[in-house]
């Protein structure tokens, strides 16, 4: 059996604090474990508590260092540890049943555990309450504790000890005057910072200014999460903080106190130490169960029905980092003291945050000053490696942790070495404007796009094309598509990938089985599904669809009812509400497509061009609309569905899979910068890619609490206007645009004048239609994100990247919530009507957001910039937007059937769903009202100069795009060839369908 020296055993205890608190610091933001922070905390504190048990039965065995084989004791000297007369000796048979034998067990002792545990109940309390509000709750102060610890340690310890002599000079040594001046000094300062009584007040002063520097290097990442001004709730977690931080250093000099009054020998102490404290956690811990069994009681009928696989594992591993944390810490505690525990936290904590986030501004967004991020660092180390000096300079320091001094210093070192590669090369200018080059590329890419997307030039040539992208035929009827298309001047032939894409996975599935499913939707209300049923080239509504979505229906036949002559006979199953249906996990859904993907093209000699006979007759009847009761279909509407729904359709090795982000304070920076360049997205596939975008849990209604979402995680035919990525929903193009229910009419009294002219404002106007929100899920939505951040921000601050005055670079600069409007002059008109689908929400929303009355929605086009959103489902404004002279801004989730069709950054402005980029963007286009500067003759002069010609080309070119590939015709074109996929699908000769020249 292998045994460990007393002395080696306290290095490797050292080594599991260092790492314990490293590993904690890393995974804090991303970790499942704070979805319930009771919880873990209870289990950390019932692991922690019952593994010191452990440790004191066992602390006997471990092998003790010998009290004069070293210096240091944080005990003062006026303090006895005598064994008190007439008690027995400790016995290390029973530390446990010691514990409640001797003086230590009575009242008192007692009563100083009780303290503790209750001030361990409030801060679990506190703690949950900072976690579930994050988005109120200041950052930074818990840099502090180490801080108001050295004060304690000062007062307690340091201020009655003994300060050796250390002026003395060599008077053998003759030094030039200005040498001995230099070196004199430096001993007064190596004596004030390394052997004063204030040494570790300093040490900790250091990490505190260190923390709270790097604290503001994140605000130019501040989230558009809302922390209502009106409710109260920021300047309730400023105090709640501030309580926090106090507490915590309560508890601290609290255990501290606990280790220097356990009575024995210090082999006793220990033991005696390990027991109070562990029975102090599992009081903890047994005080909140208690009351979690309470609550659960009460809130019987409020089970949330769903505990993420995700929580348990996480779970468990946070609290185990803990249990190592306080292992170690219980055995470092004779020769560190809690003052030397806390520092070395504080820097592990400190230089990680720091790092994490230099390391994340490796762009110039977030604004991160070098000299900023470069004293923060210096702070930091500075205060890290002072402590560790001064144990050594003041003899504090065994004999045999010298070795391991020595060692941390240069580990510390060389983090420092780290971070200051990474703050220089931290970026702080650019060249150019981002949206200058995002223009530049978008337009060679439109270009490629387009020449793809119709390069044949006849039927043959469309075949071909066909055939090589698709690797199987045409579908039969092909050439009437072909004739349709090109005598309606479409300007796409050959790229129709959505509906590929769309239509894969069922290949896996049999057309018996579409058929079967297909009715089954159809014949069951609850479903929400309108049908359509094609016989002999004749649409017909099913009869028995709610009067209040039937117009979608009727508006789907009317678009099917200009090529319907070329179908065969088919039902169709649409989805009657905003909001997809189809969840297929990523497991079964890559099953599916792996197994469509195996079916090739037919022989040429054996391709059947024509329907099978009697189609009509394969389809069971969908008339009465009530004849099924089964369902596939689980009503999850007005609660969150981002774990139970989304994460499952993600890979397991993506973000959303693996990753919680939890803190809603601040932008998750590597959740955007896949699909962005600093504050802009590149495109709007990936924009809207939901996979590498765990952080969007909480900021878009339809994964906070959707109004109606009746979801199948089996894959099932439903036609639906838009979807979410990873959805399995058949995307077709919208009647709401088809039969105009928004339509873009100007007229006299709403003329849409010539960009030039228009008023140079930002405009929006709408509902909170997105979700409903009942327990403040409203503060994600980007319709109340977006009015907030444009007329209520006072409490955050926004990047904005602005042009630096004398030079031709541009800069992110770091401005007050309300400074774009008031400081830079950008025009803004943004409101939101009365709230809905808010229930006991909806007067917190008023007050906070105001309500404003609705106007004609021709009125939008005497703006410049019109602002898009996301609604339950798609926009239907988008449309009527890109048709007039003004320039669309654009932002959401929910994709569409002409999502390939339109170019980002030249047919219209994307803005990123988390909205950081709002105002760069419109100050690019809108330039600053305000002079800033003056030319050589006196002239106010602008800073930014207004980019009125690329607005107006974006808008221009997203006007004459909509009148090629979005017009009603088009819409038909797309329908048309979906449905002949579709009809081939759902053909039992489909394997051999297939038309050829």
């Amino acid at each position: 059996m292998i045994r460990l020296s007393a002395e080696t055993g306290l290095k490797a205890s050292l080594g599991v604090f260092l790492m314990s608190c490293m590993f904690l610091t890393t995974s804090y933001t991303t970790t499942f474990a704070f979805d319930r922070p009771h919880h873990t905390l209870i289990f950390a504190s019932f692991l922690s508590g019952v593994s010191l048990l452990v440790l004191s039965r066992f602390d006997i065995a471990i092998p003790r260092i010998a009290q004069s084989r070293h210096k240091y004791t944080a005990i003062p000297l006026a303090e006895r540890v005598d064994q008190p007369s007439g008690e027995a000796p400790f016995s290390p048979s029973s530390p446990i049943s010691d514990f409640f034998l001797t003086k230590s067990g009575s009242q008192g002792w007692w009563t100083k555990i009780a303290l503790i545990s209750m001030l361990g109940w409030i801060r679990v309390e506190l703690y949950r309450q900072v976690t579930v509000k994050i988005e109120c709750a200041p950052a930074g102060y818990a840099y502090a504790i180490p801080f108001l610890v050295s004060i304690h340690d000062y007062w307690r310890n340091q201020r009655s000890r003994s300060i050796a002599d250390g002026s003395d000079a060599d008077p053998e040594i003759s030094l030039n005057a200005r040498i001995r001046k230099l070196v004199s000094t430096v001993r007064r300062l190596h004596a004030l910072f390394c052997q004063s009584r204030m040494r570790y007040v300093i040490s900790a002063a250091f990490l505190m200014i260190g923390g709270l520097m790097a604290s503001e290097l994140q605000k130019g990442i501040q989230s558009t999460y809302i922390c209502p001004i009106s409710s109260g709730q920021y300047s309730l977690l400023r105090f709640i903080s501030i309580l926090s931080v106090l507490l915590d250093s309560a508890i601290l000099i609290g255990v501290s106190e606990l280790f220097r009054e356990s009575t024995g020998p210090r082999e006793g102490r220990n033991k005696h130490f390990l027991v109070s404290c562990g029975f102090g956690l599992i009081g903890v811990a047994a005080f909140w169960t208690l009351i979690a069994i309470i609550l659960a009681i009460r809130a019987r009928d409020q089970n949330d029905g769903f505990v993420i696989s995700h929580y348990l594992p996480s779970a468990f591993n946070q609290s185990l980092l803990m249990t190592l944390l306080v292992l170690s810490a219980s055995q470092l505690i004779p020769f560190y003291d809690i003052i030397g525990i806390s520092i070395l936290a504080g820097f592990v904590v400190g230089c990680f945050s720091l790092a994490a986030t230099v390391f994340d501004g490796q762009e110039p967004f977030p604004l991160i000053y070098p000299s900023h991020a470069f004293s923060s660092l210096l702070a930091t180390f500075l205060g890290g490696v002072l402590y560790l000096c001064g144990r050594t300079a003041s003899n504090e320091e065994p004999p045999f942790l010298y070795r391991a001094n020595i060692v941390i210093r240069v580990l510390f070192s060389a983090l420092f070495g780290i971070g200051i590669i990474l703050v220089a090369s931290q970026p702080v200018l650019t060249n150019f404007h981002t949206i200058e080059l995002l223009i530049y590329e978008n337009i060679k890419h439109h270009g490629a796009w387009s020449s793809q997307a119709k390069s044949s030039k006849s039927l043959a040539d469309a075949v071909a094309n066909y055939r090589k992208r698709y690797n199987q035929h045409p579908p039969p009827g092909f050439d009437k598509w072909y004739e349709y298309a090109t005598s309606r001047s479409s300007v796409v032939i050959d790229d129709f990938d959505q509906i590929h894409m769309d239509l894969l996975p069922f290949r896996a599935l049999s057309p018996a089985r579409l058929r079967d499913l297909t009715r089954d939707l159809a014949t069951n209300p609850f479903n929400d599904i309108g049908a359509i049923s094609i016989r002999n080239g004749t649409p017909r509504v099913q009869e028995g669809i709610k009067p209040t979505h039937a117009w979608m229906v009727l508006g789907a036949a009317k678009m099917i009812e200009n090529f319907a002559q070329y179908l065969p006979d088919m039902d169709l199953a649409f989805n009657l509400n905003d909001e997809p249906r189809v969840a297929v996990p990523w497991e079964e859904a890559s099953k599916f497509g792996m197994e469509a993907n195996s079916h090739g093209p037919a022989p040429d000699n054996s391709v059947l061009t024509v329907w099978s006979a009697d189609r009509g007759m394969q389809w069971a009847p969908i008339e009465p609309a009530d004849q099924t009761t089964e369902t596939v279909f689980t009503d999850s509407s007005m609660q969150p569905i981002f774990d139970r729904y989304i994460r499952p359709l993600c890979p397991p090795s993506s973000k959303a899979r693996a990753k919680r982000i939890w803190d809603r304070r601040h932008i998750c920076l590597d959740c955007v910068r896949p699909h962005s360049m600093g504050q802009f997205p590149l495109d709007a596939n990936s924009m809207s890619d939901i996979c590498h975008q765990p952080d969007l849990a909480w900021l878009h209604g339809f994964f906070l609490s959707p109004a109606s979402f009746k979801v199948s995680q089996v894959l099932t035919p439903v036609f639906s206007q838009s979807k979410v990525s990873g959805f399995n929903d058949i995307m077709f193009p919208s009647p709401w645009n088809y039969v105009d229910k928004i339509k873009y009419e100007p007229s006299d009294e709403y003329s849409d004048q010539e960009y030039e002219k228009k008023e140079n404002t930002l405009f929006w106007i709408g509902s909170t239609s997105e979700g409903v929100s009942r327990s403040g899920e409203w503060k994600g939505m980007p319709r109340q994100r977006f009015a907030h951040l444009i007329n209520n921000n006072t409490l955050s601050h926004v990047s904005v990247l602005l042009p630096v005055k004398g030079t031709e670079t541009y800069r992110y600069e770091v401005l007050d919530g309300s400074a774009p409007t008031n400081l830079l002059g950008l025009n803004t008109t943004v409101h939101i009507l009365n709230p809905v689908r808010c229930g006991s929400d909806c007067e917190a929303q008023k007050k906070e957001l105001g309500a404003a009355s609705a106007v004609d929605f021709q009125s939008h086009w005497k703006y410049r910039y019109l602002f898009d959103l996301d609604g339950a489902g798609f926009s239907g404004r988008f449309l009527p937007f890109l048709q007039s002279h003004s320039l669309p801004f654009k932002t959401g989730l929910f994709r569409q059937w002409l999502d390939r069709r339109v170019t980002p950054w030249l047919h219209y402005v994307p803005i990123d769903v988390r909205l950081h980029g709002v105002w760069s963007t419109l100050a690019y286009f809108a330039k600053f009202d305000v002079p800033v500067t003056e030319d050589p003759n006196g002239q106010s002069k602008d800073l930014m100069q207004r980019h009125d010609a690329r607005g107006k080309y974006i808008a221009e070119e997203g006007r004459k795009w909509a009148e090629k590939a979005l017009r009603k015709e088009d819409m038909e074109i797309y329908f048309f060839r979906l449905l002949l996929e579709w009809g081939r699908l759902t053909d039992d000769n489909r394997d051999m369908l297939g038309f050829k020249i």
